[in-house]
């Protein structure tokens, strides 16, 4: 378990995170400003709205979903997913 803070920023600075690790494993807390983004996986990823709202399109998916404060989605290793963003919002990423 490492006790240093790691800071990642993509997308020209649109979007933040710390990475950290615990007891709980890997986490990022991050803040995505609005725009259209895509991201991709490299292990089972749990994201959870802290604050605002994620339009998200999952892997293998056609249709769009909104999830608000208080949601999670999971995407499994080695997938990609879109994400739009429509107010600035706070997450939480947990990998297994």
């Amino acid at each position: 378990m490492s006790t240093a803070l790691t800071v990642n920023s993509y997308f020209n600075d649109q979007v933040k995170s710390i990475a950290l690790d615990n007891a709980e494993g890997t986490s990022t807390v991050g803040v995505m400003a609005i725009g259209d983004y895509e991201f991709g996986t490299s292990q089972r990823e749990y994201m959870t709205v802290v604050s605002g709202a994620l339009t998200v399109k999952l892997p293998a998916q056609s249709d769009w979903k909104v999830f608000t404060k208080g949601d999670t989605f999971i995407v499994e290793a080695n997938q990609s997913f879109q994400v739009k963003v429509e107010e600035t919002t706070a997450y939480l990423c947990r990998y297994e």
